[in-house]
């Protein structure tokens, strides 16, 4: 009918649309939307036909009122990620004749269900990274897929498994599974880093990966050293290769960026060698000398091979201990150290110093006196030092003209063990001092002071030698330069004395008006700051022989006791002169007898009544610095007394013949072994009896000639 034919016709209209559910089971029948038919009977819906799926089936169920419901059955599991959707076409037939039919189309969606889990694309992730990258820099980035959709194809990322102290170094971003480095990354602190990733998506499923991160070495350290021991100070007499230090250098880095080798500067007396890896040991190379080199600053750097190439530099200070190796040196290879002479006892003389190079005890330097020249007495008597300041000092008061110079070695000795020591002579000369007064020599002076007569010629000329003052000073050098003075004279103008010789001559010749004795005073000065003097009196007789000059030298007695004295032994001479010229008359009669040559008698006679005294020399009158050498003649046989009238024939006289010349116009007294005359009239007696004397021996000498004749 026509409204068969249109009910069918909208059923075709119409498609039904199915949402399953990819996760429903096998079996499992889903209703669907019944085709209506308004004819009845037989001509109405009779059944439904389903298009070919291998996924569905139809199931057409009949209910008690004689409808027809169809069914869509589930034959095999469903998989969204495979086929996401399935089209079908549902024809529901009648049984009319014709048969009509109606078709829909079944629309089926298949819905997701969280049957899949996010993957990974990879298990392990492996990344190298250079050390010391930026903060924030992006180290990897994992990726994980789900074939879900929706919620259950969304997929977060966490880390799983991971050390708290690598999880302070890493940020993962859930999101996009970005992995940054949150701090620098160092490897000498760890130089890799493995953790695990978990991937999940919005139902809940997971996946696992792990990320190895590799840190690779830059040359970022430099070596570094540690000095493990030091011996300082150090002994300077240490043999070389003896061990200083001990030393440990490293380098964090790795490969050739941490291979290193250890140096010092050159020009020391030291090395360094490799004892052991990553130990040194810094060696004596050479002798030391701490008075040379007390210290040394010795720097230690250790070089790594890296690209560029980093380093470091230790220095330790190596201070070199003492040893007693060196003797005290004094400042002057000798000394010599003038000193005046009375000075005080104690007095400072001279002072030495020694040096020593060595340290503390060992340069602590003593003094001590270790001999002299002084042979006599002992040197502590003379001389004391110091021992702590090396001054040497007076023990007594110097005298130059007992002693002149002195030599002391002087030795230095230092405090360590066992001592050196060095020695040193030191000369002393003693500086003299105008401390002796001029000593006369000639003319002698007796205790009363008086002094023997002069007789000089009436007939003197002027430049006559009348006789010279001999003087001497104990000084030396200028103290001893003498100088001659007349100071008064009876007549200033009948005399002249020479500044520098002594010597006193007439100025004038005699004239008859002046006296015929005259007294000479002479002063004899050196030439000492003060000067000191001395003073002699002279006494002159102007005569021709003897027998004119005896009455004025016999007024020069004041005293009647010693004039009777001289009366009684010019008595005695003349008895004594008569008996000898008697013996002397009769021995040359019998000897002209016996023998009447003149020779024989000559022999017996020729032997001198007298001679000159053989020169002895007065101690130290030849040390001064005058040019003079001053002899004392005295008589051979000093148990007889005589006088000697010694004739003028020479003015020239020397100051060496002065007192020894036959030739002199001096009565000279032979007094040896006695004291000088007590007084004039001694003086006379004895000038006297040398007359006589000398008158027997010219009358004996007349008696030879006439025998001979």
């Amino acid at each position: 009918s026509i409204s068969s034919v249109m009910h069918i016709l909208c059923l075709l209209v119409y498609d039904i649309d199915l949402e399953i559910s990819e996760s429903a089971l096998p079996g499992t029948r889903f209703r669907l939307e019944s085709a209506q038919d308004p004819d009845s009977g037989i001509n109405s819906l009779q059944n439904y036909q389903l298009s070919k799926n291998p996924s569905f089936t139809l199931a057409v169920k009949e209910s008690p009122d004689g409808k027809k419901q169809a069914e869509l059955v589930l034959e095999k599991s469903l998989d969204r990620e495979e086929e996401s959707s399935h089209q079908l076409i549902l024809t529901a037939l009648d049984g009319g004749d014709p048969v009509r039919s109606g078709t829909a189309q079944v629309r089926i969606k298949i819905t997701d269900a969280n049957d899949n889990p996010p993957v990974f694309t990879e298990q392990i992730y492996k990344v190298s990274l250079r050390e010391n990258l930026p903060k924030g820099t992006l180290v990897l980035q994992v990726k994980a897929s789900d074939r879900d959709e929706g919620l259950n194809g969304h997929i977060t990322y966490f880390f799983d498994s991971i050390p708290e102290n690598t999880r302070k170094l890493f940020h993962l971003d859930p999101e996009n599974g970005e992995i940054t480095n949150t701090a620098i990354l160092d490897f000498e602190e760890k130089n890799d880093y493995t953790m695990e990733l978990e991937a999940r998506d919005g139902g809940g499923l997971t996946d696992h990966c792990k990320v190895h991160i590799e840190i690779l070495d830059e040359n970022d350290n430099a070596p570094e050293v540690t000095i493990l021991s030091v011996s300082s100070p150090f002994p300077e007499d240490s043999p070389p290769g003896t061990v200083i230090v001990l030393i440990k250098a490293l380098d964090p880095d790795a490969g050739q960026n941490g291979e290193l080798s250890c140096s010092i500067q050159h020009n020391l007396p030291f090395k360094i060698i490799s004892s052991s890896i990553n130990y040194y040991k810094l060696l004596t190379d050479s002798t030391l000398d701490r008075e040379r080199i007390p210290e040394y600053n010795i720097t230690i750097t250790a070089i790594d091979k890296g690209s560029p190439p980093l380093s470091t530099q230790k220095t330790i200070l190596l201070q070199i201990s003492d040893i007693n190796d060196n003797s005290p040196v004094f400042e002057k290879p000798s000394y010599t150290a003038y000193m005046s002479e009375n000075n005080p006892s104690g007095a400072s003389i001279f002072s030495v110093k020694a040096s020593d190079r060595d340290l503390d005890r060992n340069a602590r330097v003593t003094y001590s006196l270790l001999s002299s020249n002084l042979e006599e007495v002992p040197l502590s008597s003379y001389i004391s030092i110091n021992s702590q300041t090396g001054a040497i000092y007076a023990q007594r008061s110097f005298d130059y003209e007992q002693l002149r110079e002195f030599e002391v070695q002087v030795q230095a000795q230092d405090g360590g063990s066992p001592p050196l020591s060095s020695n040193v002579t030191v000369r002393v000369f003693i500086l003299d001092q105008n401390d002796n007064t001029p000593r006369i020599l000639y003319p002698s002076v007796g205790a009363d002071g008086s002094t023997l007569f002069e007789m000089v010629p009436r007939s003197a000329e002027a430049g006559y030698l009348v006789t010279k003052v001999v003087a001497v000073d104990a000084d030396s050098g200028h103290n001893a330069w003498l100088s001659y003075h007349l100071l008064q004279a009876t007549e200033p103008t009948l005399f002249s004395m020479g500044l520098h010789t002594g010597e006193i001559r007439t100025a004038r010749a005699f004239a008859d008006r002046d006296a015929v004795k005259h007294k000479l005073v002479t002063l004899v000065k050196d030439n000492g700051q003060p000067p000191l003097s001395a003073t002699v009196t002279l006494n002159l007789v102007f005569a021709e022989n003897f027998q004119e000059a005896l009455p004025e030298m016999s007024d020069q007695s004041g005293d009647s006791t010693p004039q009777s004295d001289l009366q009684f032994y010019l008595v005695v001479a003349l008895a004594l002169i008569s008996f000898l010229f008697l013996i002397t008359i009769i021995v040359v009669i019998t000897m002209k007898v016996r023998n009447s040559k003149g020779s024989s008698i000559l022999q017996h006679v020729r032997p001198a009544l007298y001679s000159k005294a053989d020169p002895r020399f007065l101690p130290d009158y030849e040390a001064g610095t005058l040019p003079y050498s001053y002899n004392l003649c005295l008589a051979t046989d000093c148990g007889q007394n005589g006088f000697n009238l010694l004739k003028s024939s020479d003015q020239n006289i020397t100051a060496e013949n002065i007192l020894c010349n036959d030739n002199s116009g001096i009565l000279l007294v032979n007094n040896c072994g006695s004291e000088a005359p007590k007084s004039a009239s001694e003086t006379l007696l004895k000038v006297s009896f040398c007359s006589i004397t000398l008158v027997m021996v010219s009358l004996l000498w007349f008696l030879i000639k006439f025998f001979r004749q």
